[in-house]
């Protein structure tokens, strides 16, 4: 049974709030030309809203309900407390054009996440302004661009980007005219260093790495691969999607990397997706410091024995400019962020790296004889298996369905393409051994389901409130018109 819409619940006359008699001056309201009486608005008591959306809100499957094992979107828990430290009064009723005297506690909040990401990353500085990951890529690319042009270096144009990077890569280089040369992995799921070393000339802007890569793996090769792009005069840029494989453990701007992003929905719990919003501050080194977007939150004036230092807004010498209205995602990703690295300090940080890598080689351990694991070595965060059977004709969506029948959120499907029937899984370091375990069996059994009972897997889900939709007609056959009550004119 589905729950009917909003309108569907409404009944004429019904109210939803009573508000009691008014103890200021009455005004008339506007001239009824201005009105509408037309509008077709629901008629519902409060507790009919609440409890139809609240209804809706069962229909969604979170990672406050359940394991939700994404492969490179890295959705685990989100800690109440980074809810409550948000909502403050001092962070939650402020405005970014208060006068810098008002603000203070903000900016020295924003002040010591900048110098934090630094020491987590080994960069120079840090930017907080970008809004998501892909936003903050391109801000990187940006800077890559502007650091060439500053030097007269104009000629080059082409950005080296692996096989198993994030889509986003390609698209964030395209953006600013860039041409995309792919790098192909080794059998080993390492940058291919004979490909990068034809590709390396002097129109290369620089390369674009994501270490772990999308199979979940270190690249073994890393320092040559920064060698040989550092020699023919580009940069390094870094995607640091998969930072949460490394903290405490190796910083990206020790590397040799030049540039990198900070996904905080990711490595830093603040919630994902519908909950974001997400957060893509840039770190760079000290060679791009200066191309940083403005404004970043510098000290204006130092303090003394009993006064704190004055915190304000700088501009980068040679900066690209404002990347985001205002200062970054302040309440929604920063404070949250802030609190979280806080709350577990340099140790704490170490741990989620290493209960992060310690999980998914857990599962890669448990599923390695039912599933083809085709890059099949010691993983970080993620790995990448196969969602094919021997002998059977279910593929990875038909396995992803079944599992929901299983009260599990399937995994990433599809990518990263060089994969055949990806399945990319990603436990992160928040789920206990007792739930990775019910998911290994699950696959497990969904493995034996395929073999002897087909088209039981190839129906999936059974349990849920819908079933398989029929994708290709959803594709062609769009539904884009809105309900209408009965008699409403739409030309009105």
């Amino acid at each position: 049974m589905t729950e009917p819409t909003i309108f569907d619940l409404s009944s004429p006359g019904r109210t939803g709030v009573t508000f009691p008699k008014p103890d200021v001056p009455h005004f008339d309201l506007p001239d009824e030309s201005l009105l509408r009486d037309d509008l077709p608005l629901p008629e519902v008591a409060e507790v009919d809203v609440v409890r139809h959306y609240m209804a809706l809100s069962k229909y969604n499957y979170s990672v406050d309900g359940g394991f939700y094992p994404l492969g490179s979107c890295t959705m685990k828990y989100n800690p109440k407390i980074n809810e409550d430290t948000c909502r403050l009064p001092g962070f939650l009723f402020t405005h970014p054009l208060q006068p810098i005297e008002t603000v203070q506690g903000n900016l020295l909040l924003m002040y010591q996440m900048q110098e934090w990401l630094k020491e987590i990353s080994g960069f120079a500085a840090v930017t907080l302004q970008p809004a998501a990951g892909a936003h903050g890529e391109f801000c990187g690319v940006l800077m890559m661009r502007a650091y060439h042009k500053a030097r007269g270096d104009d000629k080059r144009i082409k950005m080296l980007i692996p096989d198993a990077a994030h889509g986003t890569n390609p698209a964030s280089a395209g953006m600013l005219g860039m041409t995309v040369k792919v790098i192909p992995s080794d059998a080993r799921g390492n940058v291919d260093l004979d490909a990068l070393r034809a590709e390396c000339d002097d129109t290369v802007v620089g390369m674009m790495l994501t270490n772990p890569n999308t199979l979940g793996l270190f690249d073994e090769n890393i320092e040559e691969v920064v060698k040989l792009v550092r020699n023919c005069g580009g940069l390094m840029y870094g995607d640091g999607a998969n930072l949460n494989a490394l903290l405490g453990i190796v910083r990206p701007g020790d590397l040799g990397f030049d540039v990198m992003h900070f996904n905080l929905h990711k490595t830093f719990a603040v919630p994902h997706g519908g909950g974001g919003p997400g957060s893509g501050p840039v770190g760079v080194s000290e060679r791009l410091a200066d191309f940083l977007p403005a404004p970043l939150v510098g000290i204006l004036e130092d303090g003394e024995e009993d006064i704190p230092p004055l915190y304000g807004f700088v501009t980068p010498k040679h900066s690209i400019g404002r990347m985001k209205s205002f200062h970054g995602h302040f309440g929604g990703g920063l404070v949250r962020a802030y609190t979280y690295i806080a709350m577990h300090g340099p140790d704490g940080l170490r741990d989620i790296s290493n209960y992060a890598v310690l999980n998914a080689n857990y599962l890669a351990a448990r599923l390695r004889g039912t599933f083809k694991i085709p890059f099949d070595r010691i993983c970080m965060h993620e790995f990448v298996m196969e969602g094919r059977v021997e002998g059977s004709d279910v593929r990875a969506l038909d396995i992803s369905k079944r599992l929901m029948d299983y009260n599990f959120h399937p995994p990433t499907n599809y990518f990263p393409l060089i994969v055949r029937e990806a399945l990319m899984i990603e436990p992160t370091e928040t789920e206990n051994k007792d739930t990775l375990d019910r998911f290994a069996d699950a696959l497990i059994k969904i493995a034996g389901e395929a073999k002897a009972d087909p088209d039981l897997v190839k129906t999936a889900p059974h349990t849920t409130p819908f079933g398989r939709m029929d994708e290709v007609r959803a594709a062609r056959e769009l539904v884009l018109c809105c309900w209408l009550p009965e008699g409403y004119d739409s030309e009105q």
